[in-house]
């Protein structure tokens, strides 16, 4: 078995065909075949399916380990390669959107500063998207929403930020002192996340814990999506601090609400492997953006890293 045996399957994967998996590679539609039948043959299973051109049970399985080994090989190069001279080579980092917005901008600004060579590719996403492509290699790292739902994934904890209820200046709860009691929650029906998403499950256990119980206008899969319905007049949410951008302060009321935590973020990391010397490098300075008190959103704070 060799690695461009692998390489080519995975190109098949990514591309959608032998021969756009052919252009990919450089190489032509025949090599790829090639490369292809012969893993099969090793293996004994076949693991493209020749009349559709898509990957079998067991070729999705052998894929997601080659991701995996491709990654690994990637970073090796670039440990060995920062041993020598400057960290240089390409970080996938997945971000939740409302984290992304503020935090990759930062990151890129001490990224050309601290280490040109590094070049980061920058995946919009949410946790249910983001977890399982760094499980299966597709990324080096992932700052998400914790708590995390694939046991095989390390974290460790970023910042916190709080959560607020948002509505608009005009709504009859702008006016009233803050906090509020969690209570009130019940008079309003509410753009809520996804039930077993990561903020979804911390508001309901601090609306259990009080008694609470929601009332759902809609319920949607990304804290990025909500907020854009809530600013599009469908109705109030309950947002991280930072999912309200600056522009749109003077249109919207962020109320803080009694006994609701705060949402936490963290950097998420494969448990087996050695992330390479750029993804380490991304992964300090994402620490230094968090721990600088001037550059934090408001509602934001950094987290003591483990």
């Amino acid at each position: 078995m060799e690695l461009r045996h692998l390489q080519a399957l995975v190109g098949i994967a990514d591309h959608g065909g032998f021969s756009a998996a052919a252009d990919a590679l450089g190489t032509v539609q025949s090599n790829v075949s090639a490369h292809v039948a012969r893993l099969e043959r090793e293996l004994g299973a076949v693991l493209v399916d020749r009349s559709s051109g898509r990957l079998t049970e067991e070729g999705i399985v052998v894929v997601e380990r080659s991701r995996r080994m491709m990654a690994e090989l990637d970073a090796m190069v670039a440990d060995v390669a920062a041993m020598r001279r400057e960290i240089t080579g390409l970080v996938r980092m997945g971000v939740i959107g409302t984290t992304g917005r503020w935090l990759v901008p930062r990151l890129f600004e001490q990224l050309r500063a601290r280490h040109p060579g590094v070049q980061v590719c920058a995946i919009d996403g949410i946790n249910s998207t983001l977890e399982p492509r760094l499980l299966s290699g597709e990324l080096d790292v992932a700052v998400v929403a914790l708590p995390v739902l694939l046991d095989e994934l390390a974290v460790t904890p970023l910042f916190e930020e709080d959560l607020m209820l948002v509505v608009p200046v005009d709504h009859p709860l702008a006016s009233k002192q803050t906090p509020l009691p969690i209570s009130l929650l019940t008079d309003l029906e509410l753009i809520l996340p996804m039930p077993h998403t990561a903020l979804r499950a911390n508001i309901d256990a601090a609306c259990r814990r009080a008694g609470v119980k929601l009332r759902s206008a809609m319920e949607v899969d990304g804290v990025r999506l909500i907020a854009s319905l809530t600013f599009d007049g469908y109705g109030p949410a309950i947002l991280p601090a930072t999912a309200v951008p600056n522009h749109l302060r003077d249109q919207f009321c962020l109320l803080s609400v009694e006994d609701l935590p705060a949402r936490r973020v963290g950097v998420t990391l494969r448990q087996r492997g050695l992330p390479s010397a750029p993804t380490r490098a991304v992964i300090d300075l994402l620490y230094e953006v968090v721990d600088d008190a001037c550059a934090r959103p408001e509602g934001l704070r950094a987290l003591r890293r483990e």
